[in-house]
């Protein structure tokens, strides 16, 4: 019978993600496959990075996944890590305006105000403003024959004002985008379905919102692992045969060669492969691949660089005068940093008792200059814009700054149906080479398993397909 070797580019969590379920199902279809992850770095991860120091879990990269999104934890379930699984304590979040916190309207979702009164008495608008928010009751649906940026579509519902202090911070910040280039239908495209159907996002937002039940709790809708986020990467890593990871393995070339392919490594090591799943970038698949001449659309935007920094402190030396989980920053205020996590009052697991955890962001599209400049200019101007809304009595006990370069895709106007006529031209001229990953169909690390079991599924589909030609 034969063997089919399949190559996986790239050890993030898509190109894990990818390994697992296609050994998984080696064994329980009685496939014969071959699976070899190559990973150009000696870590695996991606930007899954956790550190365990001193009592203290920090994420480098993501801190988290949508538990509603279900692929991440349906993972962490089958690989055991059910008792591992913490949720988010739920607390207030707040916006800085004119360097004063302002609490996020009680009501509003991702922006969409639900309530009248809290939205009404919010500092965070003008009358003007809020008045031209309140149009979104009477404004007629617009046009949905074509993708519009995210700016463009909330602009015309409610304003300049409340796009630019609100939405704009709370949603830019998932992709550190600008918002009038991110595409809706690639980024959230329900919103145009709740115009479509509603007419009103306000009317719309306020009739599928689940009600909130008496006298109960809120309930946080991530879910984090208390060793971190690494702990489903070692688990994964431990589901797959030791020989199957080939780790310093950079790509430089892949050469079709009749029915298979031939990867060539950059150290001169070969492999030959009957599938290839590419995980990686968009970018570094056109560098391999010298005869794919598609290009992305003219409008499109590199990827975006972005940092983060952890801070340590004596829990008594932070004076924080505000019950919650942090606060996100517009981009119209002076700061260096674009939001702020009180780690430890978010995630408790995250800091040991008497101490304090703080992560600062830093970084956006059209504004990645800091990101390049040295830890002490950073730190410096982090530390700047903290202390502006919150006292801190002493220095620092450590730091961590992790910089991500290149590392957030910009879905622009246009992305899904360019992502759409790469396959079909992947199908049609590199048959048995498929692409997953935040490149492509979503950023986050449910979107990006969510990619890995489809990809898996296509491969899967050839094979039935070829097994019954063979046969």
């Amino acid at each position: 019978m034969k063997k089919y070797q399949i190559a996986v580019i790239g050890g993030g969590i898509t190109g894990l993600s990818v390994a697992y379920y296609l050994h998984k199902a080696g064994k329980e279809e009685d496939i014969p496959l071959q699976v070899t992850l190559l990973e150009e770095k000696q870590r695996l991860g991606g930007k899954i990075w956790t550190e365990r120091w001193n009592g203290f879990v920090m994420e480098k990269g993501p801190d988290s996944f949508l538990e509603r999104k279900t692929s991440a934890k349906q993972l962490a379930l089958e690989l055991g890590l059910e008792d591992q699984l913490v949720r988010n304590k739920v607390g207030q979040s707040y916006i800085l305006h004119n360097n004063q916190l302002h609490l996020m309207p009680e009501g509003a979702v991702m922006g969409v105000p639900t309530q009248l009164t809290p939205f009404m008495y919010t500092q965070l608008f003008s009358l003007a403003g809020k008045l031209r928010a309140s149009l979104d009751l009477l404004l007629p649906r617009q046009k949905a024959d074509k993708d519009i940026s995210v700016g463009e579509f909330f602009r015309k519902r409610l304003g300049n004002e409340v796009v630019d202090n609100l939405i704009e911070p709370l949603l830019s910040g998932i992709y550190a985008a600008d918002l009038d280039q991110l595409s809706l239908k690639a980024t959230f495209p329900h919103f145009a379905q709740m115009e479509e159907k509603h007419r009103s996002l306000i009317l719309g937002m306020k009739k599928t919102r689940a009600p909130k039940p008496a006298q109960q709790e809120p309930k946080g809708q991530f879910l984090t692992l208390k060793n971190g986020l690494y702990t489903l990467v070692e688990a994964i890593e431990e589901q797959l045969p030791a020989d199957s990871i080939v780790r310093g393995c950079r790509i430089i070339q892949i050469k079709k060669e009749l029915s298979k392919y031939q990867l060539i490594c950059e150290d001169g090591h070969k492999f030959t492969a009957d599938f290839i799943i590419a995980t990686t970038p968009y970018p570094a698949l056109q560098q391999i691949i010298p005869t794919f001449k598609y290009f992305l659309p003219p409008k499109a935007i590199p990827a975006t660089s972005v940092a983060t920094v952890l801070m340590g402190f004596d829990e008594a030396d932070v004076d924080l005068p505000y019950e919650g989980t942090g606060f996100v920053i517009p981009r119209n205020e002076q700061t260096t940093i674009t939001a702020c996590t009180w780690t430890n009052k978010k995630w408790p697991h995250t800091a040991p008792p008497g101490m304090f955890l703080m992560r600062l962001y830093v970084g956006r599209c059209g504004d990645e200059a800091i990101v390049e400049e040295p830890d002490d200019v950073i730190l410096q101007q982090s530390l700047e814009d903290i202390k502006k809304v919150m006292k801190i009595k002493n220095k620092h006990i450590f730091y961590r700054i992790s910089r991500w370069r290149h590392s957030m895709p910009q879905y622009t106007v246009g992305h899904v149906d360019w992502v759409n006529q790469l396959e079909e031209e992947l199908a049609k001229n590199y048959p048995g080479l498929f692409v997953a990953g935040a490149s492509y169909r979503g950023i986050g690390i449910p979107d990006c398993i969510n990619q890995a079991k489809a990809a898996v599924e296509k491969v899967l589909k050839q094979i039935q397909t070829q097994a019954v030609f063979d046969y």
